[in-house]
């Protein structure tokens, strides 16, 4: 059997180490060990493909460069030709998988004139996301292009409930939409074993992601200040890159806390297991300012490593942590509880390890990135051959 997995966002670089990059690979990845072959369309990659991606199938399909992101808009839009030419010269598939993108249509279009299942992977709300925190100018054609995709969409795969209602405004995406929450590569964590040590000695607490505003990594830095004056030897471990890593810096030096605060910078998924294997907490430390759509990845990596998650009450991440079974929820508005949740930690190492060991168990039993696969498959009445 044999694939198309488009990706036509020039900000996801397929081979980065990106949370969406890490999506586009473990999907992939997923497929291909159930026996079906994908072809790899993208705009961007990245770097170099990573080992276990070596026997896909990569067509880089580039856009046009241009320094005026308003002619930018145009040229991606015109650019669809290009993948849908692509595409063409594949030979026969049997579906196509897009990576819902805002200028984006091509997957869909081909899959939909070519009469074969087209499945539309949507993340996030991507043209109020662009008008809030980037620049939009031709709406018009944005959301036209959005309705293109969800008319020619046989399905369509939602990361939440919160994404699912925004994409059910439009009467074109109606009758299509399953939520398909993020999963996790547990083989990717199978070799972590964790020792919590007692007595508070060398306690880290760790954050993986893109230091972004809306990932909260200032108020854990905060917090874990407040921590750290009472339990001198823990440490914090701050795996990712991004925008606010000179101010994140800037603050570690104004706390002092440069002893006892690594920030690591971009980390290779391939390398990522032995940074979890060095934390005894994962924390997903989002604000309450925010509107909270997201299917959090490091949660689910948190609890494939066998970590108890701290992580705070938005969105439905109290339903994934299952508060006092696979970790504490804290109120998002309140630093001062993410700090009593990690003391509690601190000085029950016992609770957890069981914590973590129970996130591990959910982990492996729910959310492997291959059964999620197994459920589009399903949803899509495609039967491997």
């Amino acid at each position: 059997m044999k694939a198309a997995y488009v990706c036509s966002d020039r900000g996801v670089p397929v081979f980065g180490t990106k949370g969406c990059s890490l999506h586009v690979q473990e999907i992939t990845k997923a497929f291909e060990a159930l026996g079906i072959h994908i072809r790899l369309v993208a705009a961007a990659l990245g770097g170099k493909c990573p080992q276990e991606l070596k026997t896909v199938e990569t067509h880089h399909v580039k856009h046009t460069k241009t320094a005026d992101r308003q002619q930018r808009e145009q040229y991606d839009i015109q650019d669809n030709q290009k993948v849908i030419k692509e595409l063409d010269q594949l030979g026969q598939l049997d579906f196509v998988y897009e990576r819902y993108s805002l200028w984006s249509h091509a997957g869909m279009t081909f899959a939909k004139a070519h009469q074969i299942p087209s499945i539309l992977e949507v993340n996030a709300p991507l043209v109020e996301e662009q008008k809030k925190y980037r620049e939009l100018f031709d709406e018009q054609s944005a959301i036209k292009v959005t309705q293109q995709c969800f008319s020619a969409a046989s399905l369509i795969l939602t990361v939440s409930n919160e994404v699912a209602d925004y994409v059910n405004t439009f009467p074109e995406a109606r009758g299509k939409i399953q939520v398909l929450p993020n999963g996790v590569n547990i083989e990717r964590f199978s070799q972590i074993h964790h020792e919590l040590e007692p007595d508070h000695v060398n306690f880290t607490i760790g954050f993986v992601g893109t230091l972004k505003p809306w990932h909260g990594v200032e108020r854990l830095l905060e917090s874990f200040a407040t921590l750290n004056h009472t339990y001198p030897t823990t440490r914090l471990l701050i795996v990712g890159d991004g925008p606010m890593r000179d101010e994140l810096q800037s603050r570690i030096h104004q706390l002092k806390l440069e002893d006892v605060v690594e920030m690591t910078g971009p980390v290779a998924p391939s390398d990522i297991a032995q940074y979890f294997d060095q934390m005894d907490v994962g924390v997903a430390p989002y604000p309450d300012d925010i509107h909270f759509y997201f299917s959090p990845l490091k949660i689910y990596e948190y609890m494939a490593a066998g970590l108890p998650v701290v992580a705070s009450n938005v969105g439905k991440i109290s339903d994934l942590v299952n508060d006092h079974h696979h970790g504490l929820v804290y109120s998002a508005h309140d630093i001062g509880q993410l700090t009593e949740a990690l003391s509690y930690l601190v000085e029950h190492p016992d609770i957890a390890r069981s914590y973590g060991q129970s996130g591990r168990q959910c982990a492996i039993q729910h959310h492997s990135w291959q059964s999620r696969v197994k459920h589009v498959l399903d949803w899509s009445g495609i039967t491997i051959r």
